[in-house]
């Protein structure tokens, strides 16, 4: 549902965020990778994440669920950006950081613990993983899209449930999208 919303409004969400500010989360996601880390950019949308990644001196790969998206995100950043789902997501122990920003909100609530699960075995030992969800409880659709939104203690219950993933911290941000009102729920993860 949500990866065909996309595909049909690729170019207008690729204008609408592909010059939102994240300086701020950056820094904190950055804050202990070393220059040349390997970063998983999981549902990189526009590829602004990727691009910024890229710039800072790491050694970068994206995908997206939306084809029409993959293409629009290899443009911005000259990387070639997969056609894949969190499904297909099959590396083990390969990434020193998962950067997964207003990806995982997509997924349906009954299958948030597969999918950490199977991005949780993708991050190298030691490794930093960034999510981002819509500060909130419970499971939506709006605008053709299905929104699951979570708040710390939702967070919480699902990493209880997650071996070797803790989580380093927890806070709430305000979407930095000028026309936007929305509150988010941003997390940092570290696999043990």
């Amino acid at each position: 549902m949500s990866s065909q919303f996309y595909e049909q409004n690729a170019q207008a969400f690729f204008n609408d965020t592909v010059n939102v500010d994240m300086t701020d989360i950056y820094t904190r996601f950055t804050a202990n990778l070393a220059k040349g880390a390997k970063i998983l950019d999981a549902g990189c949308g526009s590829g602004r994440d990727s691009k910024a990644f890229l710039d800072m001196g790491f050694d970068v790969d994206a995908f997206d669920a939306s084809k029409s998206l993959c293409e629009l995100a290899s443009a911005e950043t000259g990387l070639i950006v997969k056609h894949l789902t969190f499904d297909d997501v099959t590396a083990e122990s390969q990434y020193d950081a998962i950067w997964c920003c207003a990806s995982l909100l997509h997924v349906p609530e009954h299958e948030l613990l597969k999918v950490f699960n199977k991005l949780s075995r993708a991050l190298k030992p030691g490794g930093i993983w960034y999510v981002s969800f819509k500060y909130g409880q419970g499971e939506r659709i709006k605008g053709g899209r299905h929104f699951t939104d979570l708040n710390e203690n939702k967070l919480e219950q699902l990493m209880s449930d997650l071996p070797n993933i803790t989580l380093d911290s927890i806070w709430v941000s305000e979407d930095n999208r000028p026309d936007r009102k929305e509150l988010w729920l941003n997390a940092l993860l570290v696999k043990a």
